[in-house]
């Protein structure tokens, strides 16, 4: 093993990005934020686009602004998934990559009239979520085939940022199989799936994996940012590959939850899980860093809590998250039963109407004062990590010991606690700069200065701060009535 050159992590969540300078000396890897910036999508005539080319502006001023403290050996990115681009002949974008929350795909459901369902996910072991990629150009097939026809290549935003980098195009693994369109089996494009709808396969690349360079920054950004040595390496490029690479235990009886924007709890397997149970349960096989499985369920994250934020401060009431959670543990009263994945929730706006309207619809009521808000969606998220892990345990035969949790969402003690007192097993929190430990990792590891993902883990689990929650409450009568509330139970 040898000492670590500097290596440049880039992080972008659905609403920020940072770029991050990370070391390793040995015994520690050390961090040192260089530039945050944050990710507001744009409404243009009735669709919501990422503001990509802002994005990428932002990168390469951290780059530059890296490139002046340090030399960067190399630079990986990572970011959310299902989103993309398709380039022409030229290799100019033919659109912005639309966000994958738009509502073009609100009909998503009208592909299984055509493909069926059980094939789908026989192939792909991916989640059904309307957020998908093959939901999305299903709708460009099905309604604008120019610009299928005039594409030459497709690009996950991670795929689509390299290439501005440096003028390689890759389809990177972990990204890729957030499309619902991967062969989970064979690691490569379905030529059944992309048939069937339409797609031209030879628009899509080989999948490169993990750890695999990209190439020399372009010439025209090596001027701009000074970073003449630096090489870009295929990270483990979706945000929640890079995150679960940093969980920091080497027993395989334990479950993970990334914690954020979007909450994914699920467990790594060595191959795909697509049985009768795992489609029923709609749990995905995501590839992972080192060609595993990471098994899977999306479930709604701290995004609500950010959604009713904006929401209060669009009313004139500013509230900082340290604010609305003392207010959440100060409010008295058992909280609504609320399914916090119902599509209501999905787009977003006046989350705290929503919760009100979802509640009265089922006959409860709930107050509209933050606090309450705030905890009813806590509680709700730690209800729903609880069934998910029973969901989980059933599809695997797996019986989980811990449930990991990594990302900002360890932040809140609240939260934290909250699932301790659901799930009834220890949680370990932490570390909040998963993704960003992750994706350096891998970029360590390309370059020698880390043996293994495992040696990543044990280094990680020595030097990180990691907080254990024990469960201090028993929910056991509460956790049965959301079943009976909001499972269909």
């Amino acid at each position: 093993m040898k000492s670590s050159e500097n290596v440049l992590a880039i992080d972008l969540g659905a609403s920020s990005g940072r770029v991050t300078l990370a070391s390793f000396d040995g015994e520690t890897i050390k961090l040192q934020e260089i530039h945050r910036f944050s990710n507001e999508p744009v409404w243009v005539n009735g669709t919501l686009y990422w503001d990509i080319l802002r994005l990428f502006h932002e990168i390469k001023r951290g780059i530059a602004l890296a490139a002046k403290q340090a030399d960067i050996k190399t630079i990986g990115i990572d970011t959310w998934g299902c989103d993309f681009a398709l380039i022409d002949e030229f290799g100019r974008m033919i659109e912005m990559p639309v966000h994958y929350r738009d509502l073009r795909t609100k009909d998503y459901q009208k592909l299984f009239e055509r493909i069926d369902k059980s094939e789908i996910y026989e192939t792909t072991g991916t989640q059904f979520l309307q957020i998908n990629t093959i939901y999305h150009l299903n709708y460009i097939a099905q309604n604008r085939a120019d610009d299928l026809n005039r594409a030459q290549n497709f690009m996950m935003i991670p795929d689509l940022l390299n290439y501005f980098l440096t003028g390689t195009i890759k389809n990177e693994y972990t990204n890729a199989t957030n499309a619902q369109l991967l062969d989970a089996r064979k690691r490569e494009w379905s030529t059944n799936l992309l048939g069937k709808l339409g797609i031209r396969k030879d628009i899509f690349s080989k999948i490169s994996m993990p750890g695999t360079p990209c190439g020399k920054l372009l010439p025209e950004i090596v001027a701009e940012t000074k970073a003449s040595q630096a090489e870009v390496i295929c990270v483990a490029s979706h945000d929640t590959g890079s995150a679960v690479v940093s969980i920091p235990t080497q027993d395989e009886n334990v479950a993970f939850l990334s914690s954020g924007t979007w909450s994914l709890i699920g467990t790594e397997l060595s191959e795909p899980c697509t049985n009768e149970k795992a489609h029923r349960h709609n749990f995905t096989n995501e590839g992972g860093a080192d060609g595993n499985i990471r098994f899977l369920k999306n479930i709604m994250g701290t995004w609500l809590i950010q959604e009713a934020r904006q929401q209060w401060a669009r009313d004139g009431q500013e509230y900082s998250f340290e604010e609305l959670e003392k207010m959440a543990m100060e409010s008295e009263g058992e909280s609504c039963f609320i399914d916090v994945d119902n599509p209501i929730f999905l787009s977003g706006g006046d989350i705290p109407a929503k919760i009100k309207k979802y509640c009265e619809n089922a006959g409860q009521n709930i107050s509209q004062e933050p606090g309450a808000i705030i905890r009813a969606i806590n509680e709700n998220l730690a209800f729903k990590y609880r069934y998910a892990i029973e969901e989980l345990e059933i599809c695997t035969n797996k019986k989980f010991n811990a449930l990991h949790i990594v990302g900002g969402g360890v932040q809140s003690e609240m939260l934290c606690q909250m699932t301790a007192n659901a799930v009834g097993i220890p949680v370990y929190a932490g570390p909040v700069e998963a993704t960003v430990l992750g994706n350096a990792a891998i970029q360590m590891i390309s370059i020698g200065a880390l043996e293994s993902i495992p040696h990543a883990r044990a280094v990680i689990a020595k030097t990180m701060p990691i907080k254990k929650y024990k469960q201090l409450e028993n929910w056991e009568r509460r956790y049965q009535e959301f079943k009976k509330q909001c499972c269909n139970i």
